[in-house]
């Protein structure tokens, strides 16, 4: 896809030609930055198909910070089993997330999938991540959509950024708290090349106004790459 069309799509094109410009060469240098980093990639990094995650509250709506659930999420049950195509994926993802940790001042950040879960709901369902324990998957619902950002994002195939968490709640807005100490967060969809939302990316960070510049850019880059490394699985695997 490209930069042009994911900017309209996720309603992050700006206002100004010359801000148009300057976004869409910020992104192209990531991008240009991170397939090198995945085609220089020496060696296979460490896979979890396993990971902890927080309790859930009352009704399963909200994560209680600091308490972990006692069974860490099975990855692999939504997936389908620990395959040779989903060890390539998550070799994959991990490889995207260490870039982008290495590249940007994010404090979280998560790589999500849609998929339909072992109880046959539509989620989003985190695949890669770096930062403190948070939610496996999350509903693909309306009414989940009404608390969370990521849901919304999910279903609205429209980008949300938060610079200032703080201002944004006393401006009445909702907001899923996972993290108190998150101050921004920026989470933007990922798109398959007939513009469906396929998934979203979510990073968060502990100061304000930090998803601007060259951290949006990079965000962008990846979530234009991520899906293209689905893509380049799916066919692969169709012609095994």
């Amino acid at each position: 896809m490209s930069i042009a069309r994911y900017l309209d799509l996720s309603g992050l094109l700006p206002a100004s030609a010359a801000g148009q410009q300057a976004l869409q060469q910020a992104v192209v240098h990531f991008q240009q930055l991170l397939q090198q980093a995945m085609t220089a990639s020496s060696g296979s990094p460490t896979i979890v198909w396993q990971y902890q995650v927080p309790e859930l509250g009352e009704g399963g709506a909200c994560s209680l910070f600091g308490q972990l659930a006692d069974e860490p999420y099975d990855l692999s049950a939504t997936l389908g089993g620990q395959t040779a195509t989903n060890k390539q994926l998550l070799q994959q993802m991990a490889l995207i997330s260490s870039f982008y940790q290495a590249h940007s001042q994010s404090d979280w950040f998560g790589i999500y999938q849609r998929r339909v879960n072992p109880h046959g709901e539509t989620v989003l369902v985190k695949l890669s991540y770096f930062g403190a324990p948070s939610r496996a998957e999350f509903p693909l619902t309306t009414e989940f959509a009404a608390i969370s950002n990521n849901s919304t994002v999910g279903l609205t195939g429209k980008a949300r950024i938060i610079n200032d968490v703080p201002a944004y709640l006393q401006q009445g807005g909702e907001y899923y708290t996972c993290d108190p100490k998150v101050l921004a967060e920026a989470c933007i969809p990922l798109y398959d090349e007939a513009g469906q939302v396929v998934g979203i990316i979510d990073s968060e960070a502990f100061q304000t106004q930090l998803f601007e510049g060259d951290e949006l850019a990079l965000l962008i880059a990846t979530a234009i790459t991520v899906p293209l490394v689905w893509a380049g699985l799916a066919a692969t695997k169709g012609t095994a």
